[in-house]
């Protein structure tokens, strides 16, 4: 897969933005198998989280840098891709993997909430894509790749301010992927639809193990196998959208 998108010519960076436990460690560590300098992000009261996440990846012969930024800020979202480029390399791929998945009756909503939501899965996701497009178009290749939910295809109960967070989210993969894609960079959206197999899973669900058992979890480092593929795929045959589902997922 390396050698199909020239890899071996890079010494570039792998953006994360929202990096965790589970689905944004996973995702980071599998790019920085590939070779590249996997940068991860948390808001900087949190950055210290990521330690343990750089550790792994250091010690699995990659590289890895953590920055604390808070991603629903202009500032700081340009500095972070100033910044990467000029010490680290060019970024060759932008994952935004920031969740923000909230549960409220529409009577029970406020607008602090559904603002705070918007920003954190929508706004930042905006500022995200257009600092990667600044900094990729010029080289004329990049990915960038949303993390997105079943809310941003359909609205569910109890679920307003995220569905519609992701539904901007979804539009705008598609807005970026319609410019971007001819002058080079590959935008892909990837549906996740269940559960994740991370801390709080097992916290929620009393079944969570149970699940796992049979395979009713999504597993971290599979969702990042998917991610890895799609940097590696070859412009005639680009996806732009990907779901990705337990097998005994209802849907």
């Amino acid at each position: 897969m390396a050698a199909a998108r020239g890899w071996q010519a890079m010494a570039g960076a792998a953006l994360i933005i929202g990096a965790g436990d589970a689905t944004g460690g996973a995702i980071a560590r599998a790019f920085a198998k590939e070779g590249l300098t996997a940068c991860v992000t948390r808001r900087a009261r949190h950055v210290n989280q990521l330690e343990d996440l750089v550790a792994s990846i250091e010690a699995q012969g990659g590289k890895g840098r953590a920055f604390g930024v808070d991603a629903r800020d202009e500032d700081q979202t340009v500095a972070l891709f100033d910044q990467i480029e000029a010490e680290v390399g060019p970024l060759e791929v932008c994952v935004f993997n920031i969740g923000a998945n909230v549960r409220f009756p529409i009577r029970e909503m406020t607008t602090r909430v559904y603002q705070k939501v918007w920003e954190m899965a929508a706004f930042s996701g905006f500022l995200a894509g257009r600092e990667a497009a600044r900094v990729m178009v010029p080289r004329g290749r990049g990915t960038v790749i949303f993390t997105g939910a079943t809310a941003g295809v359909r609205g569910g109960s109890g679920f307003s301010a995220f569905a519609g967070a992701k539904h901007a989210l979804r539009a705008l993969g598609q807005s970026m992927a319609r410019e971007l894609g001819p002058q080079g960079i590959h935008v892909a959206h990837v549906v996740i639809d269940g559960a994740i197999d991370s801390q709080f899973i097992r916290d929620t669900l009393p079944d969570a193990s149970d699940r796992k058992e049979r395979d009713g979890l999504l597993l971290p480092d599979e969702i990042a196998k998917n991610y890895v593929w799609l940097h590696g795929q070859h412009r005639s045959a680009w996806t732009h959208e990907m779901d990705l589902r337990p097998w005994c997922e209802t849907w």
